[in-house]
């Protein structure tokens, strides 16, 4: 999921095993209704594609979204073989393993960058540097680790729980501790909100299981202290923290729409708040003008830009910000019927967290829904690849939680 290229590789291969078994693939009405609701964006682009300016770029914007219709066709066809545990589990081990092998490389090739945030020196750069020799944009890569590091808590209380042996639960202890540095030292706001709040979901559904609630509490009790050091040792270490996440984030918001007015807005606006308020105003302004049917898939960037030029915005401009809103992006390509499928898409995943009282999918969501507040990763591959492959899995055990319930025995 983190590296683009690999991904595409390994989609398609996964596309063309399952093609050769395409006679196991099974169907109901409920799947396939879970199935339409997955490939929502997907279909949503082949229904308006005749609005696309350009041919080309309208398929390039389709094959982006390609994934959306290989994972729940395939994965959900097989459902009854998915085991959503043992996936999330190796998911977040091998995750985890990743990155402490490319946080050990970047120490090494990187010396001079991590002797220089050491100092305190240009500590805003930092999670995006590391990000950036990975090769994927921070807040994306982020977005992977808070849902890592949100699973690899489940899998702590998962440990007590079961009474898995002392060496076993020291192992998921250790993964979730360095899942967490790492969402730290890639510091993205949003990421860190949303890796916090789901540990607090995690908790909420541990505690309310009502199983063992001495030994939940007591690990609950560990992991808040140990959370709780971990920022303290992190903002004493990075002292922009307090700063980021007050008043960076919250700068010059008297400025909406004129940060043209700021001295060098790209020094001290670039990442704050006034900025995606401003890009949302004017995403907001061009998409009323352009209702029902919005601007076209492969258009809306190179519109949304124009609009910046026509409304004498030249630092939204020169650097071409997208809208940083996913039900903007759509309403902006698509018209009415665009946010209306991001809501589908999203709060289906809702649902069906909800539904199963699941922490993961439950905090998956929120941490999407987030994402896609201040971002727009249903128009990045891999928020596209990242949603549509986990989205699928959780149909999947949705499903097969359904299908127990439907055979168990009445009870008389």
């Amino acid at each position: 999921m983190i590296f683009r290229k690999p991904c595409s590789v390994l989609i398609i291969l996964f596309a063309v095993f399952n093609l050769i078994f395409l006679k196991k693939l099974k169907y109901s009405k409920t799947s396939l209704i879970l199935i339409a609701c997955i490939a929502s964006p997907i279909l949503l682009e082949l229904l308006m594609f005749w609005n696309n300016d350009s041919f080309a770029k309208g398929l390039k914007a389709i094959e982006k979204s390609t994934s959306l219709l290989i994972f729940p066709l395939f994965i959900i066809g097989n459902y009854h073989q998915v085991n959503f545990i043992k996936i999330a589990k190796t998911y977040v081990i091998a995750t985890t393993l990743i990155m402490l092998f490319f946080f050990i490389r970047f120490n090494i090739i990187s010396a001079e960058l991590m002797n220089k945030y050491l100092n305190g020196i240009h500590l805003w750069e930092m999670g995006y540097q590391f990000a950036d020799s990975i090769g994927i944009h921070a807040p994306a890569l982020n977005m992977h680790l808070a849902f890592v590091s949100v699973c690899a808590l489940y899998f702590v209380f998962d440990s007590f729980r079961n009474h898995e042996k002392t060496r076993y639960k020291i192992a998921c202890a250790i993964v979730f501790l360095l899942s967490f540095f790492f969402v730290l030292f890639v510091n993205t706001r949003m990421a860190l909100m949303n890796v916090l709040a789901g540990f607090l979901i995690v908790l909420f559904c541990e505690i309310n299981s009502r199983v063992n609630i001495k030994n939940i509490v007591l690990t609950a009790v560990t992991v808040v202290v140990l959370v709780t050091a971990i920022i303290f040792f992190f903002v004493q270490k990075d002292p922009y923290m307090k700063e980021k996440y007050s008043t960076t984030t919250f700068a010059y918001m008297d400025k909406v729409g004129k940060l043209d007015e700021i001295d060098h807005p790209e020094i001290k606006v670039f990442n704050s708040l006034v900025t995606r308020v401003s890009i949302w105003k004017s995403a907001w302004e061009l998409s009323v003008k352009n209702l029902p049917f919005g601007v076209g898939a492969s258009d809306g960037k190179p519109e949304l830009n124009k609009y910046y030029k026509a409304t004498n915005q030249q630092f939204l401009a020169k650097y071409e910000f997208p809208t940083h809103n996913q039900f903007l992006d759509f309403l902006l390509k698509f018209g009415i019927l665009g946010p209306l499928v991001v809501f589908l898409y999203i709060f289906t995943i809702g649902y069906l967290g909800y539904d199963l009282k699941n922490a993961m999918i439950l905090s998956f969501f929120l941490i999407f829904l987030t994402s896609n507040l201040t971002d727009d990763f249903l128009l990045r591959f891999d928020g596209i690849a990242f949603s549509g492959l986990w989205f699928s899995i959780f149909g999947s055990y949705w499903l097969q939680q359904k299908t127990t319930l439907c055979k168990a025995p009445a009870i008389v």
